[in-house]
């Protein structure tokens, strides 16, 4: 199966392509105990593997059945809190937030949560906690996304960076029809994302469970 690759690793993978070819170059050409650039070597594919393996894009879809009130995760990763919560910063009610955590490991694609308008977009500048942390959520470099579904939910969407993400990506503005096959963003080397739901949503995950994003249902909305 061919390797796709999302836009946003062209740059940084050109870049660790490079170094690591001058590296095992003067390797090669001024190391004469010959089991160090061996070493090399076999370091430089392991790192240049993981770069890779996190820029990567799978196709994904939902093969479930949309009946208007599903909710995917938004990202891999796992779930990390569920718990009723007051938004008080765009929702100003009390909602059940579900966020998963994403380790470098993870695939960073953002995908979209719930079909509908997007109707709010904005940045926050902040601090880099790591992204596991509940003070994150407020505390943190973030984007904040709000979309209603056909039946009228705001369902807010918050992308936040991480103790080593230094980038947050939002490709979604203010107007914009959105399905469950479409991308929010992506967010650069480790981070989070907490998706805000009624507070009548049924949830289908736990502390704990994986989740795929694109893939995952993890709520069902009250339609």
């Amino acid at each position: 199966m061919k390797l796709k690759l999302h836009h946003e690793g062209t740059n940084i993978i050109l870049v660790v392509l490079f170094i690591l070819v001058v590296v095992n170059y003067f390797a090669w050409k001024f190391i004469g105990y010959k089991p160090l650039p061996y070493t090399f070597m076999a370091l430089s594919a392991i790192l240049f593997a993981l770069v890779l393996n996190f820029f990567r894009l799978p196709r994904r879809h939902f093969k479930g059945e949309n009946n208007g009130g599903v909710v995917l995760s938004s990202v891999d990763g796992t779930v990390v809190a569920l718990e009723e919560v007051y938004e008080g910063e765009i929702l100003h009610r009390n909602v059940i937030q579900v966020s998963v955590f994403m380790t470098i490991f993870n695939v960073h694609a953002n995908w979209v949560p719930v079909a509908g308008e997007v109707t709010f977009v904005k940045h926050h500048s902040g601090r880099f906690l790591a992204a596991n942390l509940p003070k994150s959520s407020t505390d943190n470099e973030r984007s904040t996304i709000v979309i209603k579904t056909p039946q009228g939910e705001d369902i807010l969407v918050r992308q936040i960076a991480g103790a080593v993400a230094r980038r947050i990506v939002t490709y979604v503005e203010p107007g914009e029809q959105v399905g469950l096959d479409d991308f929010i963003g992506f967010i650069k080397f480790g981070s989070r994302v907490d998706i805000y739901l009624p507070l009548d949503t049924k949830i289908l995950v736990k502390l704990g469970d994986k989740t795929w994003g694109g893939e995952t249902q993890i709520a069902q909305l009250n339609v």
